[in-house]
């Protein structure tokens, strides 16, 4: 079951470029995803009712193209695969003339609100998505190991950085990572991949150390950044944007 909404960028969704930024990507697909839970009455209040909370432990991310300020898109999403623990959200952004821009897919799963811990999907949760039950767990990539040249910058997690589940938004880490990668480079290089994967959550009031790394590829005009959030040591985000020279 797809859902499908326009939405117009605005200017502050995009950067010194006018594209849209990626934790802005974040925010708008999950807004469609919220909005279509809540059309099957399987909104927010409903899993907090169930004791539960939903936590995205990945993203995926492949772009064709990043939309610009006041263009109009259409936003789809469909909770496509489930398995015992993990459910595969997937999500597609087209422009007027129905050319896809980008597509990624989204890893959640169910945490117990009092044990902070994993719990298996109910039936009766999953059910209005038609979403496919299968056995197989999707294995993300493999993130490269950051070398002693890494750069760090330093990021206070501040309280406008802190959702409704009480922990730093998701959408906050993708940040950090591009931010630490300086003016010059950000603005002649745009995202053509990314992977981000959640390990640990943040919360207000801690310093997250963003460590980042520059590595060559094979295709002319592009480089890999790698990049891993930790707070105290504790590895709390990892991730791998692949930028193409404008």
């Amino acid at each position: 079951m797809k859902y499908s909404q326009e939405h117009v960028v605005k200017y502050y969704e995009c950067d010194a470029s006018s594209r849209l930024t990626l934790p802005m990507l974040l925010n708008i697909v999950i807004d469609t995803s919220e909005a279509q839970s809540v059309l099957l009455e399987r909104d927010g209040a409903y899993v907090k009712n169930l004791g539960l909370t939903w936590v995205i432990t990945e993203h995926a991310i492949n772009i064709t193209r990043l939309p610009r300020t006041n263009e109009r898109i259409t936003v789809t999403t469909e909770a496509k695969e489930h398995n015992k623990y993990f459910c595969y959200r997937y999500f597609w952004l087209h422009d007027e003339e129905g050319n896809e821009l980008i597509n990624m897919m989204t890893t959640f799963v169910l945490m117990d609100m009092t044990t902070r811990k994993m719990v298996s999907v109910p039936s009766e949760l999953i059910e209005p998505y038609h979403s496919e039950k299968i056995k197989t767990i999707k294995r993300g990539e493999t993130f490269p190991v950051l070398t002693e040249q890494a750069q760090t910058s330093l990021f206070d997690v501040h309280f406008s950085d802190i959702d409704t589940n009480q922990h730093v938004n998701n959408s906050r880490y993708l940040g950090w990572m591009v931010d630490s990668l300086d003016y010059d480079t950000l603005t002649s290089y745009q995202p053509r991949q990314a992977t981000i994967r959640f390990v640990k959550e943040t919360h207000c009031g801690e310093q997250v150390t963003s460590q980042f790394e520059q590595q060559t590829t094979q295709v002319d005009n592009q480089f890999i950044s790698v990049h891993q959030l930790s707070v105290s040591e504790n590895k709390c985000a990892e991730g791998l944007i692949v930028w193409q020279k404008n």
